[in-house]
């Protein structure tokens, strides 16, 4: 059995060219083979979202904390709370983040395949994120 103590997580800001707006990830993990395994806690400011990336697994995160959106590329934009679980299938196109006034954390799980757990994309505008939404 491993322990990674939280006073030991590193925490660290999402790069710029993963991320709009202030995100912090902390605790980042990716287990050693055979297991493909990886993820981490990431938080996001008000405002704060992924760029447009897919996975080649598929994705689960957990909700830990606030209010969250997100889209599948070609749908619409879908609110989200504490103690909400996402699944994106494999490959899907898609972000999550924040909402514009509500910060929002995750627990995000993914798996890698060939080595890589996402492929990024262009960065979601203004206009996506405040696109067309399930509550419209």
């Amino acid at each position: 059995m491993k322990i990674t103590r939280k006073s030991d997580m590193k925490t660290i800001d999402g790069p710029a060219a993963w991320f709009t707006g202030k995100v912090t990830i902390t605790g980042q993990f990716q287990r050693d083979e055979p297991s493909r395994v990886g993820g981490a806690i990431v938080r996001f400011e008000p405002g704060a979202r992924t760029a447009w990336h897919t996975h080649p697994l598929g994705q689960t995160l957990i909700v830990t904390e606030g209010v969250g959106w997100t889209q599948v590329e070609g749908g619409e934009v879908i609110e989200f709370h504490a103690g909400d679980q996402l699944w994106c299938p494999a490959d899907r196109k898609h972000w999550h983040g924040a909402t514009p006034t509500t910060a929002m954390t995750h627990i995000a799980i993914q798996e890698s395949l060939n080595g890589s757990p996402v492929t990024w994309l262009q960065h979601v505008s203004d206009a996506e994120y405040r696109g067309p939404s399930a509550k419209d």
